[in-house]
């Protein structure tokens, strides 16, 4: 029963990803660029760079890559700190009128993605053992369940367009190429921008 109730917290997990990580934002960056808000924009483009560590969490657990527990719960973090952490951006969203559908619609969904970062973090910090132990045990693996389920698909469609196939350690070697990627900028930003331009999302 305890197992049964781990398992539908994780695909809840998921399933909320979807929604608040991905369509939500998606959404949200087009009708701020299709409405020319520079500042929605901004935030919305940093998020996407900064949200890309959940992508590269999901190519790492499609083959069962143990430093995809890690990334699960840091990588949420991140992803809230992104949207709270610029003086600048916070400053123009603030000014906007709240009654409008846009900057109601991205408010609404800040506080819901910050909720659902967190919790979503909490939850994965309860498979870093996984990190160290074997990822076959039932804890570990319900976690691989659904980007296991979803490189099918990306597979099927890749055999179709290309006449190859995307396997799971492809999809493996692709996440850590993009780790290094993703790791070399972030450090950039903390060692070079962050002390000369501060909280200012400018050069991000």
């Amino acid at each position: 029963m305890q197992d049964l109730l781990y398992r539908s917290l994780v695909w809840l997990d998921y399933r909320l990803a979807a929604m608040f990580s991905f369509g939500l934002p998606l959404v949200l960056l087009i009708w701020a660029a299709l409405r020319r808000d520079g500042a929605m924009v901004r935030l919305l483009t940093i998020y996407w760079k900064v949200a890309s560590l959940l992508v590269i969490t999901a190519l790492l657990f499609t083959d069962g890559r143990p430093l995809g527990y890690l990334l699960a719960g840091a990588a949420q973090l991140l992803v809230v700190a992104s949207l709270w952490f610029w003086v600048d951006l916070n400053e123009e969203l603030a000014d906007q009128p709240p009654w409008r559908p846009l900057p109601f619609t991205l408010r609404a969904w800040r506080w819901g993605a910050t909720a659902f970062g967190l919790l979503g973090a909490a939850l994965s910090a309860t498979a870093f053992g996984c990190f160290t132990g074997p990822v076959t045990r039932p804890f570990c693996a319900v976690w691989l369940e659904a980007p296991r389920g979803l490189n099918l698909h990306v597979d099927r469609l890749f055999s179709f367009l290309f006449g190859g196939a995307w396997t799971n350690t492809i999809a493996a070697f692709v996440g850590y190429l993009a780790l290094v990627g993703f790791v070399v900028g972030f450090l950039q930003w903390l060692l070079v921008r962050l002390p000369k331009q501060g909280r200012v999302a400018g050069g991000f």
